[in-house]
């Protein structure tokens, strides 16, 4: 983790919560997108994210994984202060911060194995992918965190034969991969059928399971209700 992207914490060794945002506002030009923003994301919950369209949960997201820079306010990670100049997409990666996005994660073509490692292969002492090792952590994956029993699917079977509820499970196994502490997850069940819904419901449970947090967007709330611990709602930039 790069600590020069946290500025000193004010000396509590344990941190209370993975993410929080303190009058966060983001502008676009006149147009205020986020109106003084406050949220505390804490460790081992599912936080259910919802408001219409234009409400501001994309922004919101990508302010707070480094997409974007806010306009103002500050951000936490584990109770210390990000500088904000510094603060990316990898730097979010590196501090354990993954998103899911609905359907732009996976390379559809590619067998399970690659998608797991894409952008971050193993490599051997020559510098050339270690093959035998991405498959075995991959089957790992599949068996352990994700839970696929099924000789139907294997690392190497393509995204492409599988269908939208094991997608989301391949991209939140990966996530979880990564020690990711906070997994965010963008309307995951959208267009989905209802036993594909159960499907990614249930791998939404393995994460807090797997003591790490997640942020839930979704539109649905009978889906949203079933997994949260708690919801929070964004409405014309406000979390009301």
């Amino acid at each position: 983790m790069p600590e020069s992207a946290l500025k000193p914490a004010a000396g509590r060794a344990e941190f209370e919560s993975i993410v929080r945002l303190e009058n966060v506002q983001k502008y676009f030009g006149a147009v205020q997108a986020l109106r003084d923003v406050n949220l505390r994301i804490g460790r081992n919950e599912i936080v259910g994210l919802i408001g219409d369209n234009g409400a501001g949960k994309s922004t919101l997201i990508k302010v707070m994984t480094g997409v974007m820079p806010p306009s103002s306010g500050r951000i936490f990670v584990r109770d210390r202060e990000i500088d904000l100049s510094d603060y990316s997409v990898r730097m979010a990666h590196d501090l354990s911060i993954e998103t899911v996005y609905q359907d732009r994660s996976l390379a559809d073509k590619q067998p399970l194995w690659r998608n797991f490692f894409v952008g971050r292969q193993i490599t051997n002492r020559f510098g050339f992918i270690n093959i035998k090792e991405e498959k075995r952590i991959a089957d790992q994956i599949l068996k352990g965190a994700i839970g696929f029993r099924s000789s139907g699917i294997t690392v190497d079977s393509t995204v492409a034969n599988l269908s939208g509820g094991e997608r989301q499970g391949i991209a939140i196994g990966r996530a979880m991969h990564y020690d990711a502490d906070l997994i965010i997850l963008d309307e995951p069940t959208v267009a989905l059928a209802v036993a594909e819904v159960r499907k990614v419901l249930d791998f939404v449970r393995r994460i807090k399971e797997s003591g790490r947090a997640c942020i839930y967007i979704e539109h649905n709330l009978a889906h949203v209700h079933e997994v949260a611990d708690r919801l929070v709602i964004l409405d014309r930039g406000n979390v009301v």
